[in-house]
């Protein structure tokens, strides 16, 4: 035998031998995580290499949507893997249409209970294993995830450095009139239609009695609405300016705005310094609005891979971790790919029926309404049930009412 034939041999046994490297998924927390009153459900993706002190984003789903639709959904993992940050994603304990508690006492009050508490429980638990930076935690949602994402920075301003919005409502907005306590599942139709309108002393009102007596760090906030959304109406934009002016104690009046950004045809409008407050106008958008993934992590400063990070709780001087190891880029389930995404939400609470000439499965067929259709790597059914298969990218479809 060669010596160079049994060195290569002896190269690909040890090689076998070796322990193969594993690349990050989405994984199902069962540890208990502390109060979690309703029940909410924990999913987390932890990339394969973090930074000492790494972030936490924490990405709430729509209405009908699922942690694994949202992780599927969207660019937020991939772009964890490269940057460096956790992201937990939440799964609403709500069977009928796993749309998140926005309407409660509890859930709108600082550890009062309800999904927020739940939420909140999974972060803390998340910082004390991972050795996560507490003064980087941000939060970001569509619709109902949108809505969940202004509850989370309003009941727990202590917890989360900042928020971003996308096609959602006021804090406080579907909370019914008189006593709300254990109103969890409650569908403000008046909140929907933009009916309702409130002064912005009143909507600051609203956020501060979540939390009587503090006087600490608020988050800075970004929220995005299309002009022309049908399921939640944009005066629910024109509101939330008034309510996140009100709370962080700016002027209505904008510092700044500026047309065609991110994308042509939406108004950026910057509200006090260092961007503290940011809310887009997209004409003509419906509530299917696309997903800025570009545009959130720079306001989070989380597309960072060295150390770069200067923003946290305590300002734009916030802490910086004091080890940052470059992450590399690991192999995951989804390939590469732009990151803008255009997500299909729901949140009615009543689905309709077929429209004429629907192509849909034979009776008792095909995919269930709200389970996947499509994507690469998809292997199940494509046809729908009921309703319409609709792509959310080109990992997931999903079938939609119409």
């Amino acid at each position: 035998m060669k010596p160079e034939s049994w060195i290569s041999r002896a190269a690909a046994a040890l090689v076998l031998l070796l322990p193969v490297a594993q690349a990050a998924s989405l994984v199902k927390v069962t540890d208990d995580f502390g109060a979690n009153p309703t029940k909410v459900g924990f999913y987390i993706y932890v990339p394969d290499v973090l930074p000492s002190n790494p972030a936490i984003l924490v990405n709430p789903h729509w209405c009908h949507g699922t942690a694994q639709a949202a992780y599927a959904g969207s660019q937020y993992a991939t772009l964890a893997s490269k940057h460096g940050f956790i992201v937990i994603y939440p799964n609403s304990p709500n069977a009928a249409d796993q749309c998140w508690d926005v309407s409660s006492q509890q859930t709108l009050s600082h550890n009062g209970g309800g999904d927020s508490l739940g939420i909140v429980s999974m972060v803390k638990w998340t910082l004390n294993k991972y050795h996560g930076d507490a003064s980087r935690v941000f939060v970001t949602g569509v619709s109902s995830g949108a809505m969940m994402t202004q509850v989370l920075v309003g009941s727990y301003p202590d917890i989360f450095a900042a928020g971003s919005a996308f096609s959602g409502v006021p804090f406080g907005c579907f909370a019914p009139a008189g006593n709300n306590s254990g109103v969890y599942g409650y569908w403000s139709d008046d909140c929907a239609k933009g009916k309702t309108v409130k002064t912005p002393e009143a909507w600051g009102a609203i956020v501060k009695a979540a939390y009587p007596g503090y006087s600490g760090w608020r988050p800075k906030l970004q929220i995005f609405h299309g002009t022309n959304d049908e399921v939640l109406n944009y005066q629910n934009h024109l509101e939330a300016v008034k309510e996140w002016t009100a709370v962080l104690g700016l002027s209505q009046t904008p510092t700044s705005v500026v047309q065609n950004t991110p994308v042509s045809g939406w108004t950026k409008s910057v509200y006090g310094t260092n961007n503290w407050f940011e809310a887009f106008s997209a004409a003509g958008v419906p509530h299917n609005i696309q997903v800025q993934e570009n545009t959130v992590l720079a306001f989070f400063q989380l597309n960072c891979t060295a150390s770069c990070f200067s923003w946290g709780q305590g300002g734009p001087s916030g802490a910086v971790p004091s080890t940052v190891v470059t992450p590399v880029v690991v192999s995951t389930t989804k390939a590469a790919a732009s990151t803008t995404t255009s997500v299909t939400v729901m949140v009615s609470k009543t689905s309709s029926a077929p429209a004429a000439g629907t192509t849909t499965a034979a009776a008792g067929t095909g995919q269930v309404l709200y389970g996947q259709c499509g994507g690469n790597g998809y292997t199940g059914p494509s046809a729908c049930a009921v309703g319409k298969c609709s792509s959310y990218n080109e990992w997931y479809s999903q079938c939609i009412p119409l």
